[in-house]
């Protein structure tokens, strides 16, 4: 029927006259919906129109999924509005193209079906997917500050309704199979070895296509639809602001003025999508995208196949760890002094697969693989073995000589340090060069950095592997120099020391925070201080005051000595209630100084300036990279480095003069600035 050769689709063809297209993208791992592979589809398409087959079922030969959305990299070639609209509209035309063809059609889910990938399985008439935890079914364009372009946004509106189908446009979040089979998104979730039968069943004998109750179709009226779109912005306003992030009010705006109207809604979903992709934010969060890719590509290392961790440190970071890792498969032993330390790990994570795994035989499956050491039996068998003790130098070089002789030769030695340089722990080992750094950040199961710090003694095997350990835990690994208080720790502390400064000031703490949540910070640095810990804050703060121009206000110290610790203890600057901070509001009449938010942030980049100057990291990228994922900094301005060239090295050194003038040698510029100006000048 299709006679051609094509690059990234096989055509199969069965007794019965259902026609299999199977897509395995060429020279990719992935497959994603190139303008190559669409091309490739539209030429089969037209076939199929003039010579339908009896049915056509649409599937992935790629082991990890179905079809992970657009190819992003392309993302970035649009010369202009117009340009991404004609691309966007012939997706339009081929996913309409399918949409029409005069035979069942069905995709076959599996793995990965996101953004584009499911716009395409949406326009197919039926959809089975197969139930394996592995299977996610989302759309998360809104993170790549876009929104469906290829029809789903009508699509995925007409098929859940507008309660069921914002949330997933809106929120971006990925559905097992079950819950998409629960809300209708697909027809059929069956296990993995029944999956092609289930397609082939449904060519033959096409179910009835459910159509929505009138209750939800109602909703869709347009009289509804302004009073309901009031409930979704009031929801995405409080995550994200819509100066800072249009798609998903662009989403509302779609639904509001152009439901009923298909054809209208398609043709202004077009419009809206180019306008958004070619906009400052949408190339920004891609570029964020493109650096979370990089970070990724840093742990590929297929050879190392590390089975059994072993973690020192039953605290609140060492029994996160060690959870986190057991999660994720490995065969876990805790180590701790205490029994009721180890039942207190086993009890966080117990609650924390609970929370994630949500099945009970996974959660007695992970808890199986988490196993409380009093002993260290476990050193013995580990293949890597991570220090989460308190930061002590002596305890931990004390700690490293009593466990080494334990240890296979090829076994890491790993310590999640937050701030002490590597070569004041490596001298007490006899191979000191498989001693690396992997400093996580807490809350474990919600950061997902881990620094990967190397001494000059780490060998560059001992680093590798270390980074491909943290990939197979779902983290990203971010090479730091074993410098102090590494990238975000360094980057951090001078920003928080800064609103600790403003708070003695007497600036109310909810003004400060809102400033850096103004500019686009997840959660204000005073907020971010009581969340971390006071006293974790204060001895970081300590550590680095000696290297960097840091001096640590009393108020810090005071709180500490008064076991005022931040939302561990229920008191800091804020008092806590139910794990959340209670925010005094401010003296309606009181105004906060104009240079509020240029001090908090003009800290942060001088330091990130200095990093670069250091070479705690390698180049511009990972900079942005490590302070992004390790800090949360604005995703929608690409990372701080990128924001500095953007704002101009210029006039950012000459707004750290006038702040040097006002408050002292804190904001001296760091001499980094004029290698920035000499690198950037062409």
């Amino acid at each position: 029927m299709a006679e051609k050769n094509y690059k990234h689709w096989k055509i199969e063809e069965d007794e019965s006259g259902i026609v299999w297209l199977h897509l395995d993208m060429a020279n990719s791992t992935t497959n994603v919906l190139s303008a190559e592979v669409l091309t490739e589809l539209e030429s089969l398409l037209t076939v199929y129109e003039k010579q339908p087959p009896r049915g056509l079922i649409i599937l992935s030969d790629k082991e990890n999924g179905f079809i992970a959305g657009a190819d992003v990299k392309e993302f970035t070639t649009f010369s202009s509005e117009n340009e991404a609209r004609d691309a966007i509209e012939r997706g339009h035309r081929i996913f309409n193209q399918l949409e029409k063809l005069p035979c069942p059609t069905v995709a076959v889910l599996h793995g990965f079906t996101l953004g584009g990938g499911l716009e395409l399985a949406l326009a197919c008439r039926y959809r089975v997917a197969d139930n394996d935890a592995s299977t996610k079914l989302g759309f998360p364009e809104v993170k790549l500050g876009i929104h469906p372009g290829f029809g789903g946004t009508v699509r995925c509106l007409e098929r859940l309704g507008p309660l069921n189908g914002m949330d997933l446009l809106l929120s971006g979040r990925n559905l097992s199979a079950r819950a998409a089979k629960k809300l209708g998104l697909v027809d059929y979730a069956v296990a993995r070895r029944h999956l092609l039968e289930a397609a082939r069943q449904t060519v033959a004998k096409p179910p009835k296509r459910k159509t929505l109750p009138f209750w939800v179709k109602w909703l869709n009226h347009a009289r509804v639809r302004p009073l309901l779109a009031r409930v979704f912005i009031k929801k995405v306003a409080a995550r994200a602001p819509r100066a800072h992030y249009p798609a998903p009010y662009a989403v509302i705006d779609l639904w509001v003025h152009h439901f009923g109207d298909r054809k209208t809604m398609l043709h202004e979903e077009a419009a809206s999508v180019a306008r958004l992709i070619v906009g400052k934010t949408a190339q920004n969060l891609i570029r964020v995208f493109n650096l979370q890719e990089k970070l990724k590509s840093l742990g590929r290392l297929d050879s190392y196949k590390p089975q059994h961790v072993h973690v020192v440190g039953g605290g609140v970071m060492g029994g996160d760890i060690a959870a986190w890792c057991a999660m994720q498969g490995f065969n876990v032993t805790i180590q701790d002094r205490a029994h009721q330390t180890l039942a207190r790990v086993v009890k966080r994570a117990h609650d924390l697969f609970k929370k994630k795994l949500k099945q009970r035989l996974l959660v007695t499956a992970a808890l199986d693989r988490l196993m409380p050491d009093l002993r260290g039996d476990g050193l013995k068998r580990a293949d890597i073995v991570i220090e989460a003790i308190f930061e002590d130098v002596d305890v931990k070089r004390e700690l490293f000589k009593q466990i080494e002789p334990r240890l296979k030769e090829e076994t890491i030695i790993a310590t999640n340090t937050s701030s002490i340089p590597l070569e004041e722990l490596s001298g007490v080992l006899q191979k000191p060069e498989r001693l690396v750094g992997l400093h996580f950040f807490n809350p474990v199961a919600k950061m997902p950095l881990v620094e990967i710090v190397h001494g000059k003694q780490t060998s560059e095997e001992t680093r590798n592997k270390a980074s491909a350990f943290t990939r197979q835990i779902q983290r990203l690994p971010l090479p730091v120099t074993s410098t102090p208080g590494f990238l975000v720790n360094r980057v951090l502390m001078p920003y928080l020391i800064e609103a600790v400064v403003l708070a003695e000031e007497g600036v109310p703490l909810k003004v400060i925070d809102k400033a850096a949540t103004d500019f686009g910070m997840p959660m204000g640095p005073i907020e971010l201080a009581d969340t971390v810990g006071l006293d974790i804050c204060l001895k970081v703060a300590e550590k680095l005051a000696g290297q960097m121009n840091v001096e640590v206000p009393k108020i810090l110290r005071d709180k500490v000595a008064n076991k005022q610790l931040g939302k561990k203890s229920g008191n800091g600057f804020y008092p806590f209630k139910n794990g959340k901070p209670v925010k005094p509001e401010a003296d309606k009449h009181y105004t906060p100084p104009t240079d509020l938010q240029d001090r908090l942030i003009m800290r942060m980049l001088n330091e990130i300036v200095a990093c670069l100057r250091d070479k705690v990291v390698e180049n511009e990228d990972l900079a942005d990279a490590g302070v992004i994922f390790g800090t949360g900094f604005a995703p929608f301005r690409g990372g701080p480095v990128h924001y500095i060239h953007d704002r101009g090295v210029k006039q950012l050194t000459t707004l750290l003069d006038n702040l040097l003038h006002r408050y002292g040698e804190r904001f001296k510029a760091d001499p980094g600035w004029e290698l920035l100006a000499k690198e950037h000048k062409h």
